[in-house]
């Protein structure tokens, strides 16, 4: 739990969970469609949100699987996020549970 707490702890990662949380409300119809009900959200699009460099958005977007706050899926090219909400779940009954 200590490394997803650190995760966390950095704004622009607990920006992108609460942006997943709903993707139709926080991104542009065309950017996240057809994909996004299969696959998650683009990490380009992600990205071109963020306005954060490609390889800092990597880089956030790689811990955060790490440490199974969200998944991925590789199609062609193109690697897709969503949330991982079993993750998050146990995460939050960790909090009210443990804390």
């Amino acid at each position: 739990m200590v490394d997803i707490f650190k995760i966390l702890a950095n704004e622009h990662r607990l920006q992108i969970l609460q942006w997943l949380k709903n993707p139709h409300a926080n991104f542009i119809a065309e950017d996240i469609e057809p994909e996004v009900s299969d696959y998650g959200v683009c990490m380009s699009v992600i990205q071109k949100k963020a306005g954060l460099s490609q390889s800092t958005i990597s880089s956030y977007l790689t811990s955060m699987v790490n440490c199974g706050l969200l998944k991925s899926v590789r199609e062609g090219q193109w690697t897709y996020y969503k949330r991982n909400e079993e993750k998050l779940q146990e995460l939050a009954s960790y909090i009210k549970n443990t804390l």
